[in-house]
């Protein structure tokens, strides 16, 4: 699956409508972008750029593409998943796939939407998935163990060191800690050990805080008991309301924007989960500009402007000879590449040069 954003929830709270919300989505942002349902379960959605809307009022494009995040639901959680129980092996199995992890936890109370504990209570049901995440780690590790041991006793030296990182982990995990938290005996070690086992609790989460619409303007009891729990966790509480989000995806901007300023909301839950997301992915954009499209591309941070030009086409980074770059508020304030260039706001760029946010840039290469 990639760098994808894993969704997770017990029944019956709001996991699957966010979803919903986050595949239909796509057409409210550009009718020019196709959506794309790789597989059932999983949906690639644009990320919004209102900068990629102000270049196109400079240039004048003919269609606008945004950079892509995405989203895998993943089957639903029951006690008992680290053991196979309801669709357990199904939903550790896509989630060990994804990068991060958005938890989706029901913040509202409604007697019509029934939940599986028979009442809300947002620590309960955090813990209960957090816990079942732990004991599939556990299982792993203790699998891994077993087959390093062997390794060992043969005077393999990789499985030594993977020993006594393992070992060390295991104690760690057995003590109710996630692997996030996991002091590093050797980084390197870990890392390898990590990416074969791809362990649950070492991945980014962030928690959706699935409210109603009066929730949206002030927070509840639960989204209080939630945010304490993920400050104490270094995580992050992003508030959205499910079934509006849903509702809204057919609205005009303009009417989008009336219905949340009327909720006191300045940015809706959905697209805040996309755009920490992408940050969370370690992902950015930069742009191209041309009559045919203004484009975003999507890069990991601190990339190169070779491995930048390589996202658009390998023979870009092969025969790569410069890149020209112009800052995305050089190219808006002097109205376009003709105008930053007179103001010397056009810079030349070699092999070394790590692009930036929001760059527009033109890549020269010989093949």
């Amino acid at each position: 699956m990639g760098l994808s954003i894993g969704l997770v929830g017990l029944p019956n709270v709001g996991k699957s409508t966010t979803f919903n919300a986050l595949t239909k989505a796509q057409n409210a942002e550009s009718a020019n972008y196709p959506f794309c349902t790789i597989e059932p379960n999983k949906a690639v959605v644009p990320v919004p750029d209102i900068r990629l809307n102000e270049l196109a009022k400079i240039v004048n494009p003919e269609r606008i593409q945004y950079s892509t995040l995405d989203f895998v639901d993943i089957a639903g959680l029951v006690k008992g998943a680290s053991k196979g129980e309801g669709l357990g092996n199904k939903f550790l199995s896509n989630i060990r796939e994804t990068e991060v992890i958005l938890h989706i936890v029901r913040c509202f109370d409604d007697p019509n939407i029934v939940h599986t504990e028979g009442s809300i209570d947002p620590i309960r049901d955090v813990e209960i998935i957090e816990q079942e995440l732990l004991f599939a780690d556990l299982d792993s590790v203790q699998k891994r163990i077993e087959s390093l041991r062997k390794k060992a006793k043969g005077n393999d030296k990789d499985a030594k060191a993977q020993l006594e990182v393992a070992e060390a982990l295991l104690d760690h995990i057995s003590e109710a800690h996630p692997v996030s938290t996991f002091p590093q005996i050797d980084e390197d070690v870990f890392k390898t050990l990590n990416r074969d086992l791809r362990l649950l609790t070492s991945k980014e989460i962030m928690y959706g805080a699935n409210v109603d619409e009066e929730g949206l303007s002030e927070d509840n009891e639960y989204v209080q008991m939630l945010k304490e729990y993920a400050a104490k966790h270094n995580s992050e509480v992003i508030k959205l309301c499910a079934k509006l989000e849903e509702d809204m995806v057919d609205f005009e901007d303009a009417e989008k924007a009336e219905m949340l300023a009327d909720l006191g909301v300045k940015e809706s839950g959905l697209d805040q989960i996309i755009h920490k997301g992408f940050d969370k992915l370690g992902l950015m954009s930069y742009f191209t500009a041309g009559v045919k499209e203004v484009r975003a591309w999507t890069i990991r941070k601190n990339t190169t402007a070779p491995k930048a030009a390589a996202v658009i086409h390998n023979d870009f980074e092969k025969g790569f000879i410069r890149a020209e770059v112009i800052a995305y508020n050089d190219y808006i304030q002097y109205g376009g590449e003709q105008g930053a260039k007179e103001a010397g706001k056009n810079r030349l760029e070699g092999k070394e040069y790590i692009v930036q946010d929001g760059d527009i840039i033109h890549f020269r290469f010989n093949v």
